[in-house]
């Protein structure tokens, strides 16, 4: 791995880490440059939220991404949800989606809910804010009464069961060494993280293409997903060159 590639990526793990902490983002309004945290099992999805489609953004549970919001009807989207429960849902457009872009493209089924951790309006109306990952979802339907696109979603948590952790946690240490086998000077995840944390981080700041990643989160959970990784990472090391 070229060093600017892996320090790339590694400081970007680090940076969803020092964001994210070691809890789940609470619901609730954001302050600039402010923080929260909260336990993910205590958290419900509304059953209409704003979607976010992008061409290029996959959010996962436990990561954040930040994002820079310039268009109109994404401004409002910010600003309602700011007033309100600070959630977006952040969803991938089908390839194509270009010529309807202006309108409603259309997206993937699953995608992932996400609340406001920091928020900064700027001047002239655009938003520099971060999404603290929260729990996947899946379209049911949509709402046209907004500028922004609503959506009736069905959530999908992703609890771990008790009997599944010595699995995940071998999984985690085979996505490790994975890393390491590609890369070994490779920066790996600090050790005190959750399994399902790290699987989850890499999913989010590891070099892939937005329908591979797309992959990762409809993944059945952080058990498949690290598999899923694992088999990725393996068949095509040069993602991380």
């Amino acid at each position: 791995m070229r060093k600017s590639h892996l320090t790339r990526w590694a400081f970007a793990f680090i940076a969803v880490v020092c964001v994210t902490g070691s809890g789940a983002p609470a619901y609730g309004a954001a302050t600039s440059g402010a923080s929260q945290s909260g336990s993910a099992a205590a958290l419900t999805l509304p059953a209409t939220i704003p979607i976010f489609p992008l061409q290029d953004v996959v959010l996962f549970p436990n990561s954040t991404t930040p994002l820079h919001i310039f268009e109109p009807r994404y401004r409002a989207m910010v600003a309602d949800a700011l007033e309100g429960d600070s959630i977006i849902g952040m969803i991938l457009l089908q390839p194509g989606h270009e010529a309807e872009y202006e309108g409603r493209p259309p997206i993937f089924d699953i995608g992932c809910a996400g609340v406001i951790i920091a928020a900064e309006e700027l001047p002239d109306g655009r938003y520099n804010i971060v999404l603290g990952g929260l729990m996947k979802f899946r379209v049911l339907s949509e709402d046209a009464s907004r500028p922004y696109r609503l959506a009736e979603v069905e959530a999908l948590p992703e609890a771990v069961e008790p009997g599944d952790r010595p699995l995940l946690a071998e999984r985690r240490h085979e996505l490790e060494e994975t890393l390491r086998s590609i890369s070994p000077r490779a920066q790996l995840p600090p050790s005190d993280l959750s399994d399902e944390r790290v699987v989850d981080g890499l999913s989010q700041v590891l070099p892939l293409e937005p329908a591979h990643r797309q992959e990762l989160l409809e993944a059945v959970g952080p058990l498949e997903r690290a598999l899923r990784l694992i088999r990725r990472l393996r068949e095509n090391d040069s993602v991380l060159l």
